[in-house]
C-alpha cells in the first residue's frame, strides 16, 4: 500500500456494495429470495424505508461475524473470516 506495509491477510474495505431487487428497488434478505446485504447499516436503511423503522440491531460485544465466499458448487473460495466483537482493550 502507499502509506503503510500490509501483511498477508490484510482486509481492505472500500464501502458498501448494494444489491438492487429485480424491480430496481432496494435489495431483499436472502430469506426472501434476495441477495442479502453487505453491511448492517444498509440493512437498517432498507428496513426503515420499507417498514418505517430499522429492526436489526448494531453489533454488540459477543456477537460473531462470519464472512465467506462460496463458488457455485458450494466450495469455499478463500476460506472463512470469523471474528467475535469484543470490548476495546480486552483479550479473549
Amino acid at each position: 500500500a502507499r502509506t503503510r506495509a500490509l501483511s498477508a491477510g490484510t482486509i481492505i474495505g472500500s464501502g458498501t456494495i448494494s444489491n438492487r431487487d429485480a424491480d430496481g428497488g432496494p435489495g431483499r434478505p436472502i430469506a426472501q429470495g434476495g441477495d442479502g446485504y453487505s453491511c448492517i447499516a444498509e440493512q437498517r436503511v432498507v428496513e426503515k424505508l420499507i417498514e418505517g423503522a430499522p429492526r436489526t440491531p448494531f453489533l454488540t460485544t459477543g456477537d460473531v461475524v462470519r464472512i465467506e465466499m462460496r463458488a457455485a458448487d458450494g466450495r469455499s473460495i478463500f476460506g472463512a473470516i470469523e471474528q467475535q466483537v469484543m470490548n476495546a482493550g480486552r483479550e479473549g
